[in-house]
Formats: C-alpha cells, structure tokens, sequence
C-alpha cells in the first residue's frame, strides 16, 4: 500500500522519539575550571665569556659549564625576588683568548641588556672588556682572570671570586727560592697579560727570596716550538724554569726540555696546572710545579658535593668551574640582597657580599678583590697532580691526593 509524504513524516518523528527515549538522559557538560595564571617571572640575562674555540676551549667550556650548573641550580632553587620568580638565561659568547674579540663580545653584552658578566677567562681580554661594562655601569664578576690591572683601574663594576697575580707570583717566588732551593731561575711568559703579569710579580718574589734570574724569554699563546729558546736556557744551566701562559704551551715546552736534556726543574701558575697538561705532556710532565689559586677542591667548603655533580652532568673539572659557578652565585646573592635585578642595584649589593661560596668564603675588598685568598702547590706525579701545600686562606686540614680534574 503506497505511504503519503504525511504519514511518512510522522513515522520518522515517532522512530526519533523512541529513541530518544530509549537512551538514558545525559548530565549536561560543566564549565571547565579556568587555568591557573602564569607565575610572574623576572628574567634575568646573564652575559658568560671565555674562549670556545681554539687551543684554550677545553678551560674555556669548563668555565660555561661551572656557570651553566649555577643557572640551573638558581632556577630550580624558584627564588623569589619582589614577588615575581627569578629565572636566569646564560648567554655564552667565545672571545677566542683574544683582546679585539672580548671588546666585541662586551658590547655585545650591553647591547643585549645583560644584567650582569660573568667572565672573562682571560686577563688579557678581561681587562678590555671591563672598560666596556663600566661605561654602560654593567656588573662584572671574572672567575678566572687574576692580572691585577683588571680590578686596580678604579672602575667599580669589576669584581674576581680568586686570588689575584700579586699573591699567586709572591707564594710562587718564596716557593721556588726556599722550598725548591732554587738559586738560579730562567723566566719564560708568553707576552699575554695573564702570563706577563704573573711573570713579573714571580720574578720579584723570587729575587727577595734569593734567587738570581740568569734568563728571560718571550713567547706567545700561538707558539709550539720553544727549542731555540730552550737552547739559550740550556747554556746558563738554571736550577729552575718558570713559565708564565697556559697549558697548550707549557705541555710541548715541557717535552722538548726533556728532549734537550734540560735538567731544570719546571714551575708554571695556574695556566699550566691542568688535565691536558699531564695528559699531552706524557713522561715530561713528570716532577713538574704549578699552583693554583684557591685550596684543593677537595678541601673546598662545597668541593666534593660540587665534584660529584659536575662529573655527573659535564666530565672531569678542567681549572676553573668551581669559580665560575661561584661567580654566578655572588650575583644572584646581590640580586636576592637587593631584591631587583637592576645592574646599579646589583652593583651596590656587590662589595656587601658575604657568601659561603664552593670554593671558599668570599668577600670583596676596596678594590674588588677576593679577600684572603689561599694559593695551593702541586707537583705531577704518576700522571696526576698532587697537593703538596696551601698558603693563606683557609688552608686545608692535611694535603688531599690531587684535585678534582686531576684524578
């Protein structure tokens, strides 16, 4: 029997009414709790240079990474300052080792608004660069660079975690006239600001103590073969050899004096006392001297707890990452003190510092200064470095086997 377009109608609303009423009746949808509002957030940008690429990137990166782990600990740390959460980003630039570059990574800082530098590596490119924060009034914090030049030019921005060249050359000069019995001394530096410097003040400490200079030598950060200059020393058969840079020169000079048959002994600062010196120098690194500004870390307030978790997250510590990481800390303390991130806050907060840092308790004098800053002595033995005595500071209890990145 044909179906009319009526009835067909009515036929479909029934079946929809019957389901309908077939299904359970639904609870209708609630509102959706509104989000949480974002935390407010107090970026802070803090400016880190040392040299990435190059002969020197080793220590360089080592610094970055001492720094990067403060950053990281600060804003796992959820400080508050004024009622927002502090977070801190580390803007890391390579001024390869270099006077022109670190000026540009500097500018390049203030440009950026930093709040603060942490750096740089270098004296010969932190003390350019330092000119460059004090203008723009830009807080600078070196964890590394210990020319005196760079915190006795008056400029109120700059500031150091370490003991300074006029410690660490009086402790290396006393040490080589009286513990080393040295009566004669050949100087050699590689014409840098860092290893010049630190080879002037040697040389003054050494002759109080007694010792004759029978020889200086220039170099430079670029050179590996030192056998011309090697010979001249070899002729006035000096007790002791002293060189004045860093490890990429001191290794190979250290082998070719053992492949001349230069019997001096060989005494280097901080630029020297590294892993990659024993590691590439071999057999010569052997009965080798260095200091290093600072107690072993092992002996550090914070220095196995700071060793443990660096060679967790980066490797061995190379030289300075303990004060990098407390360069960073400084600033933070000032940012907390001062309750704002503004550099000319940061800046009036610095010279009130007084923080239980990982190397050691750090103060601040007139100039900038670490105050009682310790140097510690090593010598390479069995392809490690081991502690042999601390001057100043707060000195270790009894000499530990070897640092952190000498083990």
């Amino acid at each position: 029997m044909p179906i009319n377009a009526k009835t067909l109608s009515i036929a479909v609303a029934a079946a929809l009414i019957a389901v309908g009423c077939s299904k359970k009746e639904e609870a209708a949808p609630t509102a959706a709790a509104p989000a949480p509002a974002p935390e407010p957030m107090l970026v802070v940008k803090l400016g880190h240079s040392a040299p990435l690429t190059g002969p020197q990137s080793h220590i360089g990166k080592d610094n970055e990474n001492g720094a990067r782990m403060a950053v990281d600990d600060t804003n796992a740390a959820q400080v508050k300052i004024g009622g927002q959460t502090l977070k801190l980003v580390l803007q890391g630039e390579d001024d390869q080792a270099d006077p022109k570059q670190g000026i540009l990574v500097a500018q390049k800082f203030v440009d950026g608004k930093v709040n603060a530098v942490i750096g740089h590596l270098n004296s010969g490119t932190t003390i350019p660069a330092s000119k460059v924060y004090f203008d723009a009034g830009i807080p600078q914090v070196s964890p590394s660079a210990t020319n005196p030049t760079y915190t006795h030019q008056g400029f109120k921005t700059a500031f150091r975690v370490m003991a300074n060249d006029i410690q660490q050359g009086k402790v290396l000069g006393a040490y080589a006239g009286n513990q080393l019995a040295a009566k004669t001394v050949a100087v050699i530096d590689d014409k840098t600001a860092y290893g010049e410097g630190l080879a002037t003040e040697f040389k003054k400490a050494a002759v109080a103590a007694g010792v004759k200079v029978v020889a200086e030598e220039h170099t430079d950060d670029k050179a590996v073969d030192f056998k011309a200059i090697l010979t001249k020393i070899k002729g006035k058969k000096p007790d002791l050899i002293f060189y004045g840079g860093m490890d990429p020169q001191a290794a190979p000079m250290a082998m070719q004096m053992k492949q001349l048959g230069v019997s001096s002994k060989f005494l280097m600062g901080d630029g020297g006392c590294t892993t990659e010196f024993v590691k590439n120098a071999g057999e010569a690194a052997e009965g080798a001297y260095c200091s290093l500004p600072g107690i072993p870390y092992e002996a550090m307030p914070g220095g196995p707890a700071f060793i443990e978790r660096f060679k967790a997250k980066y490797g061995d510590i190379q030289l300075y990452a303990p004060y990098a990481y407390d360069a960073v800390m400084v600033v933070v303390e000032a940012i907390k003190r001062a309750q704002s991130a503004e550099p000319a806050k940061i800046l009036a907060e610095l010279p009130n510092t007084d923080y239980q840092g990982v190397t050691t308790n750090i103060m601040f004098d007139e100039n900038g200064d670490l105050k009682d800053g310790a140097i510690s002595l090593y010598i390479a033995k069995g392809g490690k470095w081991e502690a042999l005595e601390t001057v100043g500071g707060a000195a270790p209890p009894a000499a530990p086997s070897a640092p952190a990145q000498k083990m």
